[in-house]
């Protein structure tokens, strides 16, 4: 037993810094996905989606530091009693998204490692088996440090944790996994590779044959049949692979501008997904560096997912002189962990990016 929870302890601690880590990186990236667990459609606790941005800075401290606590042995009771309560509700968290279908990635890791909610929930069962064999065998939890350095050990933890989330949210993610990072290319980004997994799916389709109902399964053909067509269902065996980036487009009143975009060898693009919430601080700063880049040969947009009237006042307000067109909010929120933000483009490829604060360091 005492070798079992020497394994375990490790490998749970070890498992709950990373996720932390990762998640820590980018807090607001986890509170975007809290608020889709929040939401109607999943928990139906929409109450909570106000404070879902404090509640991920806490639970993802709280996840890095209980795991720092179990490795080294510090209040071994209340360490084991708080990660069981965790995995068990994650556990019940991703089982209700897995069997309902309600989220397909469970931001566990983040952007560094998309799982699907099967694969969460069997990562947390596995958590379950490991977290057990410490709660049973709690007595053999021994800290590696005296008493006071438990406590220094402890604080400096807390506060490093606090303190770079603090910096991320202030700035940007200290490492960006998402497929709008600098030095990726959006355009490339949206195709599939020639050896991507093609959708393997089952039909069944029913025929009225001679008055009779008969089943008729194919891989989607439809099938020659003498009969009368009733229905079909269809059922996905393999599903097929999609591109990092499926969902980015750039629309203007009239029509699909995204191609005409991302072929400009020199674009800035003001990214604001939701102009009512943006920063006035960081909109006051738009004009002086949309004039700098326009001076310097930029092509300068706005993307937001606010409607006319609102893209109009901002504009008059902060006495803008570029357009804003319209992108999906999710999207937005991807690009950039700032509204507003700015990324700079070179025919699709990410230059640069920065957060509203930083916007004095972009390199134009």
């Amino acid at each position: 037993m005492k070798f079992l929870v020497a394994i375990s302890r490790v490998f749970v601690g070890v498992l709950f810094i990373i996720s932390g880590f990762i998640k820590l990186n980018d807090p607001l990236g986890f509170s975007y996905k809290l608020q889709e667990y929040f939401s109607a459609d999943v928990l139906n606790i929409t109450f909570l989606e106000p404070y879902a941005l404090g509640i991920s800075v806490f639970v993802v401290i709280f996840e890095v530091v209980l795991g720092v606590f179990l490795l080294i042995g510090y209040k071994p009771k209340f360490t084991v009693w708080s990660l069981l309560a965790m995995i068990v509700f994650f556990t019940f968290l991703t089982f209700y998204s897995a069997y309902y279908d309600k989220v397909k990635d469970c931001g566990c890791f983040g952007d560094a490692l998309k799982l699907t909610p099967w694969e969460s929930f069997t990562k947390d069962i596995i958590l379950l088996f490991f977290i057990l064999i410490l709660f049973f065998g709690i007595k053999y939890i021994k800290p590696i440090f005296s008493k006071l350095g438990l406590s220094i050990a402890s604080l400096l933890t807390f506060i490093a944790c606090l303190s770079f989330a603090y910096y991320v949210l202030m700035h940007l993610p200290a490492i960006d996994f998402r497929a709008y990072k600098i030095g990726d290319n959006i355009s490339e980004n949206m195709k599939l590779p020639a050896d991507a997994q093609k959708e393997v799916s089952e039909w069944t389709w029913l025929f009225n044959v001679n008055g009779e109902e008969k089943e008729f399964i194919t891989n989607g053909a439809y099938p020659t049949v003498d009969g009368e067509y009733i229905s079909y269902t269809k059922k996905i065996i393999v599903e097929a692979d999609e591109p990092k980036i499926f969902d980015f487009s750039i629309e203007s009143e009239d029509e699909d501008v995204t191609q005409q975009f991302l072929e400009e060898d020199k674009l800035v693009v003001i990214v604001a997904y939701n102009l009512e919430t943006a920063e006035a601080d960081g909109l006051s700063k738009l004009k002086t560096i949309a004039d700098e880049a326009v001076k310097k040969g930029y092509k300068v947009i706005g993307l937001t997912a606010s409607g006319a009237n609102k893209k109009q006042e901002v504009k008059e307000v902060y006495h803008l002189n570029f357009d804003f067109y319209l992108c999906d909010e999710k999207v937005l929120k991807t690009i950039v962990r700032s509204n507003p933000g700015i990324i700079i483009l070179n025919k699709g490829t990410v230059i640069d990016k920065a957060h509203w604060n930083d916007f004095e360091d972009l390199q134009l």
